[in-house]
């Protein structure tokens, strides 16, 4: 049985980095927020923050807070026939407790963790620079904290962190964080 792994961790924890270690293993790759950047698009606006950010609210009026999840499953189900999944966004309670119930045997949570002044500073070093798909962009410290919080205590951020099968601490180098996700990897393959 193929498995599915999302990656879940505050902005500038290191989970893109995590997602894009997994596909270099095979994994396929989804982006729980890919649907709010297309339908950016689809509208003819363009891709930044603000509209994205008004799209996502949109989704969640009408389908809840487990929106993207909701809206991804499709996807998921058909990636999982062909292969394991990685899933890079995984953010309220509500989501994980609908995809825990979905795959629940297939799925596993990884949670990467790193201080905020850490975190901090990464984002505001972070270059979008032939980021096609605004993954990397730049954030300015003062606006990092209040993302934090918005995303505790209006997306329900924090439930799938405290409920991860393993925790990444993201403290030293990126290969240092990819030696943590390995092992845990060799243990999910047993």
């Amino acid at each position: 049985m193929n498995k599915i792994v999302f990656i879940v961790g505050m902005a500038g924890s290191g989970k893109s980095i995590l997602a894009d270690e997994l596909v270099k293993q095979g994994f396929s790759y989804v982006r729980f927020d890919q649907i709010v950047i297309d339908e950016v698009k689809k509208r003819g606006l363009g891709v930044n923050a603000d509209n994205e950010k008004n799209v996502r609210e949109e989704l969640r009026q009408q389908h809840g807070m487990g929106a993207m999840a909701l809206l991804n499953i499709p996807t998921f189900d058909a990636l999982l026939q062909k292969s394991n999944v990685v899933g890079d966004g995984l953010y309220s309670w509500t989501e994980y407790k609908l995809l825990k119930e979905r795959y629940e045997g297939a799925m596993r949570v990884v949670a990467i963790y790193a201080p905020p002044v850490l975190r901090y500073e990464r984002l505001e070093k972070r270059s979008a620079e032939g980021d096609t798909d605004s993954r990397f962009r730049s954030i300015p410290r003062d606006k990092s904290q209040a993302r934090d919080y918005a995303e505790i205590e209006n997306i329900e951020k924090g439930g799938p962190i405290a409920m991860a099968d393993v925790t990444i601490i993201n403290i030293g180098t990126v290969k240092e964080a990819k030696k943590q996700l390995n092992e845990f990897l060799s243990q999910i393959k047993k």
